[in-house]
């Protein structure tokens, strides 16, 4: 009979290369989140090998090794920085008498802590529910049919079976209450697409600083904090730019390489708000000397979402931490921005950005000097009603000219509606402070 190790926070963490270049960074993201997630890291136990094995996924002399150090330690926990099958985890724990959590077990556990919202909940127990159900069987090892003994037979099975409903059911329920938050974050966007609102949505690895951009853009104070997964919750607020109209900004999960597969599955309504954004600030910790790689980490995922052809600019946060580097803006061939390069902490190149997206988001925007005749009050009314007027001059004959930022599309409607021509009116047009055309990617 094998009962399961009661749970606990002292931990011998394990993480093995397998020919990664990248083993120190991985290690130490690793570190972090075991730290993330509550746990007193007393020893780590390194090594390589070429290939998993199948039983322990380590070697026997490798299990040998984290056994000592869980006796010696008193560990409670045993925690893998690599994805364990059912089998592989139930071995370990009955060879190490402690019990063993996996990467994405050790990843639904820290969105568990960090949910706050109902929706959070619903799609971090989902989550789990589904990682859950092919472990199912060495929880119950205990009520497994058992041979030879009378009145031992069958039991254990049945009751299996009926945890496993119990999980099927509560699976289905689950996704039911999700596909209703769907639909309603669907209303959302459908209202948003009538009002022609453009969506910006915040993307990056996980404490790449996205929540403090947040609040830097919309004067929010969201939880943010300098640890993996601050913040799950998605959170979508107004945004307002330089000129034209106010902006929708949506801050999202931070990603992390090998993310579950169940948490983008659970995660799908929430992620949908990237899908259909219409420009992603990808936002990368610029003193970060790993932020490439992780930047293809977030790529990856964003390919899985169905989000890969969104376009995107680079947001290189963090610049206050670097001597050489300033806020700045950074065009391709044909002066879109690609990158812009500030600190959201101070607030530096925080207003180029505000720039950017609205010529992003406005690309029909012109600066110029309207001439309206003096019969055409009417007009005059409009455009300053719209808000759009930055001054006001009168000519000797009573033409009143406006110098106005606004959309082409709306002055044309309004001049054509007094019943006057656009470049008649028109009378200077004035170059625009920043490139309209998008980013190529």
């Amino acid at each position: 009979m094998f009962e399961r190790p009661p749970s606990g926070q002292a931990a011998v963490i394990v993480h093995l290369a397998f020919g990664v270049d990248e083993y120190d960074e991985a290690d130490r993201e690793f570190r972090e989140l075991v730290e993330s997630a509550g746990a007193d890291v007393l020893a780590h136990i390194g090594g390589s090998r070429r290939v998993p094995d199948p039983r322990y996924f380590v070697g026997g002399g490798k299990v040998d090794e984290v056994a000592e150090s869980v006796a010696e330690h008193g560990a409670e926990l045993v925690v893998f920085n690599h994805d364990l099958s059912p089998s592989q985890e139930r071995n370990l724990e009955k060879r190490l008498n402690a019990r063993v959590l996996d990467r994405a077990g050790l990843i639904l556990d820290i969105f568990a802590r960090r949910a706050r919202s109902h929706e959070g909940k619903l799609q971090v127990e989902l989550a789990q529910l589904q990682h859950l159900a092919t472990r199912l069987v060495r929880g119950w090892s205990h009520l497994e049919r058992q041979k030879g003994g009378i009145g031992l037979r069958g039991p254990g099975e049945t009751q299996l079976e009926t945890d496993r409903r119990l999980l099927n059911e509560r699976i289905k329920t689950l996704r039911q209450r999700l596909d209703k938050v769907s639909a309603r974050r669907e209303q959302g966007r459908s209202a948003r697409r009538r009002a022609r609102t453009p969506i910006v949505s915040l993307v990056g690895y996980t404490n790449a600083g996205k929540s403090t951009l947040f609040n830097r853009l919309t004067g929010e104070d969201i939880y943010a904090a300098d640890q993996l997964f601050a913040t799950l919750d998605p959170t979508l607020r107004r945004m307002d730019v330089p000129v034209g109209e106010p902006l929708i900004l949506a801050d999202t999960v931070g990603f992390i390489r090998d993310l579950p597969h169940e948490l983008v599955a659970a995660f799908k309504a929430t992620l949908e708000e990237t899908r259909d954004a219409d420009v992603l600030l990808h936002v990368i910790d610029a003193a970060d000397p790993e932020r490439r790689s992780h930047a293809r980490e977030v790529q990856a995922v964003l390919d899985e979402i169905g989000a890969a052809e969104v376009p995107q600019i680079e947001v290189f946060n963090k610049v206050d931490q670097l001597a050489d580097e300033a806020p700045r803006v950074e065009r391709n061939a044909h002066g879109g921005a690609e990158r812009v390069w500030l600190s959201a902490m101070t607030g530096e190149g925080v207003d180029t950005l505000r720039e950017v997206l609205a010529d992003f988001c406005n690309p029909d925007m012109i600066e110029g000097v309207l001439r309206v005749p003096p019969d055409a009050g009417r007009l005059r009314s409009q455009l300053f009603e719209l808000g759009v007027v930055d001054d006001e001059r009168f000519d000797d004959d009573g033409a009143t000219r406006l110098t106005v930022t606004a959309s082409q599309a709306d002055l044309e409607r309004l001049i054509r509606q007094a019943g006057l021509g656009f470049e008649q009116v028109l009378v200077e047009r004035r170059a625009a402070r920043i490139s309209t055309a998008p980013a190529q990617h």
